[in-house]
């Protein structure tokens, strides 16, 4: 196959390993920017740069080996991005894009301004204007940290005063921002997908479910009334034309108890909530996301199957891996088991995933819990 150019990939965790799987059979050659060796790109072919995220040199370095960058974590130096896409590297998506959105405060801030559906919230500078939100919120809400938070870390839920005083102990010297808490029915994703020409894809709408603020499942289809995923999709394509730069975006969302559609937040990159299309839709968020950034045509995002679920598998002990129940998991022929090549194994670390097809979503859940319950890791 002809060699189509290299990708470059600040952070070579499993996104960045599954964006490789995707790349390769494309004649893409893959490099990744990571702190540490061994990654989990690098464990399926990607070649690796060893180097801070927030490090410019490294990533200058990238640039210098890459004819396309892209990332699959928003938490690096967008600052030296800005410099490479300004000296004509191709970037995706923008350097602007990711520096908005990797500070909280101002990605609900850029929402609002352009119209975006979104909870209340305000920032907040001390104990004094956090006791003032409080009380504008009727008494309950989200304390954020403003940067570097995901997986249910950075926020917490405040009711009283004392919760107030103990985010303030455990957010020490951090910026901090407030949201009214929504009174959600159901936590809905979908993924967009933007081409370097402009063209716009977007995949099913479907549900996610969290436990510990971490999503543990995504099921695919949402069942959810037809004007509702109207409005999802709606929201969503608003959501696109604001944003700047190729590549898939995942869009996450409230349906509230009045069937309202709120924006939760924005991933800039290939998402959890977009792990079931790598078995449940004609192209994965993975290959497509490749096919966005590098000038590709975009591929069709329709589900192949009637329904698909994801599970996570997380971690639940910290210490070595072992690994145990992949083979008996995968042998019902609905289901695949994505190990992500982590070690150690930590309370709660996404170590792998499995989805599961079906007629239905309930068909679907059923085999992918009863498949999930066979591994430990």
């Amino acid at each position: 196959m002809k060699q189509q150019g290299t990708i470059g990939i600040v952070g070579g965790g499993q996104l960045g390993r599954m964006l490789t799987e995707a790349a390769l059979p494309l004649g893409f050659k893959v490099i990744v920017l990571n702190p540490e060796p061994n990654s989990s790109a690098a464990q399926v072919g990607a070649e690796e740069i060893i180097g801070d995220l927030y490090d410019g040199e490294s990533l200058k370095k990238l640039a210098k080996v890459a004819d396309y960058i892209t990332v699959e974590i928003e938490h690096l130096d967008t600052k030296t991005l800005a410099e490479l896409e300004k000296s004509g590297k191709s970037v995706n998506p923008s350097a602007q894009t990711l520096s908005m959105i990797q500070d909280k405060l101002l990605q609900k801030q850029f929402l609002r301004q352009n119209g975006i559906p979104v909870g209340d919230f305000v920032e907040i500078t001390d104990e004094t204007s956090a006791q003032k939100a409080l009380e504008e919120f009727d008494g309950r809400m989200l304390i954020k940290t403003r940067r570097d938070a995901f997986d249910g870390r950075g926020n917490m839920i405040i009711n009283s005063e004392a919760d107030l005083k103990q985010a303030f102990e455990i957010f020490k010297d951090k910026q901090l921002y407030a949201e009214r808490f929504v009174p959600f029915t159901k936590e809905l994703a979908t993924q967009i997908a933007r081409s370097t020409s402009g063209d716009i894809k977007l995949y099913p709408v479907v549900e996610t479910v969290h436990e510990r603020n971490i999503c543990v499942e995504v099921l695919a289809p949402a069942q959810i009334d037809p004007d509702i995923i109207d409005k999802a999709n709606q929201v969503a394509l608003d959501c696109a034309k604001h944003l700047e730069g190729a590549g898939v975006f995942a869009i996450e969302m409230f349906l509230t108890q009045a069937g309202e559609i709120l924006v939760n937040e924005i991933a800039p990159r290939v998402h959890n909530s977009g792990h079931y299309t790598i078995e449940g839709c004609a192209t994965s968020q993975f290959e497509q996301h490749i096919r966005a950034i590098t000038g590709m045509e975009l591929g069709p995002t329709n589900l192949t199957v009637p329904a698909a679920v994801m599970v996570n598998i997380l971690g639940e002990r910290d210490g070595p891996v072992e690994l145990k129940g992949v083979e008996q998991a995968g042998q019902d022929g609905h289901t695949k088991v994505h190990i992500y090549g982590k070690s150690p194994t930590k309370l709660d670390r996404k170590m792998g995933h499995l989805t599961s097809v079906g007629e239905s979503v309930e068909q679907a859940t059923e085999r992918a819990r009863a498949a999930r319950k066979l591994i430990s890791i």
